[in-house]
């Protein structure tokens, strides 16, 4: 019944072109991107989106490749929701909604080929760096995707390479001489709900709890490189299209200001 009143009341807003907190419906909240904040990690950043925290953080190591991949780096995404970011989320181990965030986001990392895993190759076949992306999600207001999405971008263009010698089969870590992680591009996330008739870009809490549908659309350069729906609901293909036109819209607008935070 709460729920039905709440739903009712974002409809009422909408209905007069505006959403209960005064944005426009294709409007993103306030946005504050951090980078290299934790000091012993590789690289880090820290996004706040309205009231959504999340905080990102990258280790390098070497490791072996995938048999499959012998001339490529390994990249592995791991998302954890603390217990303090929201009353619905309990201690223990990463559950469905964690693990399903980080593999969105590793997803969208991959889909837009972002990072030149063929320059993290050490010794063909024997070494390579291993990329660990760690996602803490530290208060939830809506939107954890783009939120998360864009912290684990951020803390990625911010990670630097240790340079490596190689003599033979053995292996020497320059680890006072980095150079940055190798970038192909940047790619930027955006999700739209279905309220209503009502297509609303980057949903907070509430509006997330009333929505019948969602699409989550990575763009890399002005293309989409990745789309992912959600909710029970369903999007008809002019909602599916404008959701795109507004996604690709937005995502330039997000790639010049995060391009500004982490020069």
């Amino acid at each position: 019944m709460l729920l039905k009143i709440k739903t009712a009341q974002l409809l009422e807003e909408l209905s007069k072109g505006r959403r209960i907190d005064g944005r426009a419906l294709d409007a993103f909240r306030s946005i504050n991107v951090e980078t290299g904040i934790i000091g012993r990690a590789d690289g880090s950043a820290k996004v706040s989106l309205g009231g959504t925290l999340v905080l990102a953080g990258v280790k390098l190591e070497i490791g072996e490749p995938f048999t499959d991949t012998p001339n490529l780096g390994v990249l592995t995404t791991n998302a954890e929701f603390l217990p303090l970011a929201s009353p619905s989320f309990e201690p223990g181990p990463p559950d469905e909604n964690a693990i399903e965030l980080a593999r969105i986001v590793d997803r969208g990392i991959r889909k837009a080929d972002m990072i030149d895993l063929e320059k993290l190759c050490i010794i063909p076949g024997k070494k390579v760096w291993l990329i660990w992306v760690d996602i803490y999600v530290l208060n939830h207001d809506g939107n954890l995707v783009d939120a998360a999405a864009l912290a684990a971008v951020a803390a990625l263009l911010n990670t630097k390479v240790p340079k490596v010698e190689v003599i033979g089969e053995s292996i020497k870590v320059l680890y006072e001489e980095k150079e940055p992680l190798p970038i192909k591009g940047i790619p930027v996330t955006v999700t739209t709900v279905k309220v209503g008739n009502y297509l609303l870009v980057d949903p907070g809490l509430a509006e997330e709890e009333a929505m019948e549908a969602k699409l989550t659309v990575v763009v890399i350069n002005g293309q989409v490189c990745a789309l992912q729906k959600g909710g029970e609901g369903f999007l008809t293909y002019e909602e599916v299209t404008e959701a795109i036109k507004i996604a690709i819209r937005k995502a330039e607008e997000l790639k010049e200001q995060l391009v500004k935070v982490v020069r």
